[in-house]
């Protein structure tokens, strides 16, 4: 089998496409032939060593495929079964590996394997966040930053079908463009506006009650001046790079405000968390609710390219890596 592999962090060099000898599935576990993987940003900070990986590693936390072969005290799964996951274990651009079968989700027959590579780090992400960490409600206006990218365009859609405002922040006229026929109500161009200069004349001078900020360092002050007092700062990616120096006196100036740092994979830490996720995850997709576009296609062997493209912003929605 063939796998990409890192033996240093670094740039999008540093992946090596390597064979490797995959052994039979242990207790537990399932072989799991890839049939898509999806591509994210975390891929880029374990990467470059921005979340530090024991070295070497496999990459990767999210793929679909389907179960070849399966190991002892495995119930649930069965040989053929059409399965996704999209919170590690990391090593997921590969051909195939052994995965552990209570991380598996059973794919629905109306979701194809390369949507399901596209959304399930992205869905349950937006799923935690408007479900969990706060939980929006008909009615809310909330802002999102990078709304056109894949987890922000699926952001869009599950918001607006739960009856919420969106205001999200883009690049570019033909980002906003697309963030707009998606369902996103406002789009802030933050090359060339004041974000919360516009957050406020959007929302009658009073902000919103959470922010969704995926960015990072770049966006913490408009994200903390866009917020109503006693709103919520949710950070939940760090694109342009961490938050860094961060004084907590600057949330009691700003109006009594919250700042969490969720993860995903704190919020499907359980295997009932996880499945319960991801079935709200299919239901909104099987239902048509939310569209999941996957905008670009690689070839794994190309998983560098990749890389740059991403980091470059040349992409917009998902992207999927074909083994």
């Amino acid at each position: 089998m063939k796998a990409i592999k890192i033996h240093q962090a670094g740039g999008p060099e540093v992946m090596q496409y390597e064979e490797f000898n995959l052994q039979p599935p242990e207790a537990g576990e399932v072989r799991l032939r890839h049939t898509a993987i999806g591509l994210n940003f975390i891929d880029t900070y374990h990467r470059s060593g921005a979340y530090p990986l024991p070295l070497p590693s496999g990459i990767g936390l999210e793929a679909a495929g389907v179960v070849e072969e399966v190991g002892k005290d495995v119930a649930h799964l069965k040989e053929g079964d059409r399965v996704a996951y999209g919170a590690g274990p990391i090593g997921a651009y590969s051909q195939a590996r052994n995965m552990p079968a209570n991380r598996l989700c059973v794919l629905p027959d109306a979701i194809s394997d390369e949507t399901a590579a596209a959304m399930m780090l992205k869905g349950m992400t937006v799923r935690y966040l408007l479900r969990e960490t706060y939980q929006v409600k008909a009615g809310d206006t909330i802002l999102w930053h990078a709304v056109a990218g894949g987890v922000g365009l699926i952001a869009v859609q599950w918001a607006k079908h739960l009856g919420v405002r969106v205001i999200g922040t883009t690049s570019s006229a033909e980002k906003a463009a697309l963030a707009k026929s998606f369902g996103c109500d406002e789009v802030i161009n933050y090359t060339e506006e004041n974000v919360a200069e516009r957050v406020r004349e959007l929302t009658g001078g009073e902000g919103v009650p959470v922010v969704y900020d995926g960015v990072g360092q770049a966006t913490l002050d408009a994200s903390l001046d866009s917020l109503r007092p006693r709103g919520l700062l949710a950070s939940f990616g760090s694109a342009s790079g961490p938050v860094k120096d961060f004084d907590t006196g600057a949330l009691a100036a700003k109006g009594s405000l919250y700042l969490t740092r969720p993860t995903l994979m704190t919020y499907v830490a359980s295997d009932e968390s996880l499945q319960a996720n991801a079935a709200d995850l299919f239901d909104v997709v099987g239902s048509g609710a939310v569209k999941i576009e996957v905008n670009q296609t690689y070839a794994l062997a190309d998983a560098v390219k990749a890389h740059h493209d991403l980091e470059g912003r040349k992409t917009t929605g998902s992207t999927v890596l074909l083994p």
